[in-house]
C-alpha cells in the first residue's frame, strides 16, 4: 500500500479545522499526523480538546492525537491553516520561514503581492508567485491562500464570462449563511427572523479578491482585473449554503443560451438549472455535486436591453466545503 504524506492542521479545534480533519480522513495522498491549536488545548487528546461539531463522527485516527503547540518545531512539511486572520498574520509566516508549505484559509496574507490567491480550476498559473517569496528562497517554505467563501462561488461563475465575453461591471449581493460566522457565530436574537445587512470587511474582501483572482500574472505580481466591482454582503438566517444575486455588464452582448454554453464548456464540474427554487440553500443540499456551486435564474435586465447586462443567481452548497476546505485540499 502506498505511504501517505503526513500533513498538519493549524487551528485544528475550530470549525474549519474540524472540517479539514473530516475531509482528509480518506484522502488518497494525505494523512493527518499533527494537530495544533491554542494554549488551552495543548497537550490534550484531540477528541477532548475539540468540541466536535461535524455531522459525522470524529475520525478515529485523529481522535487520540495529542494537540501540539502552534509552533513549527516538530510539524510536518505540509500545513493546512485554519486560523483567525489576526493570528494567521503572525503564525503563517513563521511556519513558512521554517520550511513548511502553508495552505491558508485566512485573509491575512491573501492580498500580499507575492502570495498566490488560488482557485485551482480558475487561475492555477498564479501559483508561480511562490517563487517570488523570501521564505521560498531561504527555506523552501511558502504560503498559498484560499479566497473568501463568497468570492469563490462568484469567480467560478465569472471566469468563463470574462474569457468569452469580457467583464465591464460586476455587482453582487450576498445572502450568507450563519455557518460563515464560525462557532458560536451570530447571536440568535440578532439573526432569527432577521437579516444583518453588514459583515465586517466582507465587501472589501469580495471586491479586491475577485479582481486578483481574475487578474493576469505579470512576472512577480498580479495585474488585477480591470472591471468595476461592487459587493453588498448580508448575513441571513440560513444554517448552511450561501446565495448570491449577481448583475454583470459584459463587454460583448450575449444571449442566455450563449452564457450557458460558456459555463458548460468550462473545465470544471458545475450544475446549471433554470429553476429559481433549485438555487435556494435547502434545495442545494439535494444536489450531489462535489464542488457545490450552482447557477440559476439567468436573464437580461429588461430596462437595459440595449446593453449586454446579465442577471443570475449563485448558490453554494456547503460554505465550509466549497467555500473553505475543498479549495485548500485541491
Amino acid at each position: 500500500m502506498q505511504t501517505k504524506t503526513p500533513v498538519g492542521v493549524l487551528g485544528a479545534t475550530g470549525i474549519v479545522g474540524q472540517r479539514f480533519a473530516q475531509m482528509l480522513e480518506h484522502h488518497p495522498w494525505f494523512e493527518v499526523a499533527w494537530l495544533a491549536a491554542s494554549d488551552r488545548s495543548e497537550g490534550r487528546p484531540y477528541a477532548e480538546a475539540a468540541r466536535w461539531k461535524m455531522k459525522t463522527p470524529i475520525p478515529s485516527h485523529v481522535a487520540g492525537i495529542q494537540v501540539s503547540p502552534a509552533r513549527p518545531e516538530g510539524a510536518p512539511k505540509i500545513i493546512f491553516a485554519a486560523l483567525d486572520s489576526s493570528i494567521a498574520a503572525e503564525l503563517e509566516p513563521r511556519f513558512a520561514q521554517a520550511g513548511c508549505a502553508v495552505v491558508s484559509n485566512s485573509s491575512a496574507l491573501r492580498m500580499q503581492s507575492d502570495v498566490p490567491l488560488v482557485i485551482p480550476e480558475i487561475n492555477p498559473e498564479h501559483i508561480k508567485l511562490l517563487e517570488c517569496q523570501t521564505w521560498r528562497r531561504q527555506s523552501g517554505g511558502f504560503v498559498v491562500t484560499n479566497p473568501n467563501c463568497s468570492a469563490i462561488g462568484l469567480v467560478m461563475a465569472l471566469a468563463p464570462l470574462e474569457q468569452r465575453f469580457g467583464l465591464e461591471t460586476v455587482m453582487a449581493v450576498t445572502m450568507q449563511a450563519v455557518s460563515g460566522a464560525g462557532y458560536p457565530g451570530v447571536a440568535s436574537l440578532d439573526i432569527l427572523g432577521n437579516v444583518i445587512p453588514y459583515i465586517a470587511n466582507e465587501e472589501e474582501k469580495m471586491e479586491e479578491e475577485t479582481r486578483k483572482l481574475l487578474g493576469r500574472l505579470n512576472g512577480s505580481g498580479i495585474v488585477p482585473g480591470s472591471f468595476g466591482m461592487s459587493a453588498q454582503c448580508n448575513r441571513v438566517a440560513v444554517e448552511d449554503g450561501h446565495t448570491e444575486s449577481v448583475s454583470v455588464k459584459l463587454k460583448k452582448k450575449a444571449r442566455p443560451e450563449e452564457i450557458i454554453a460558456a459555463w458548460n464548456e468550462f473545465l470544471f464540474a458545475l450544475v446549471l438549472t433554470n429553476s429559481s427554487a433549485a438555487t435556494a440553500p435547502l434545495a442545494m443540499l439535494g444536489f450531489r455535486t462535489q464542488w457545490g456551486v450552482l447557477w440559476g435564474q439567468i436573464g437580461a435586465a429588461a430596462f437595459l436591453v440595449s446593453t449586454p447586462v446579465l442577471i443570475f443567481t449563485i448558490a453554494m452548497q456547503k460554505y465550509l466545503i466549497r467555500g473553505l476546505t475543498m479549495g485548500s485540499v485541491k
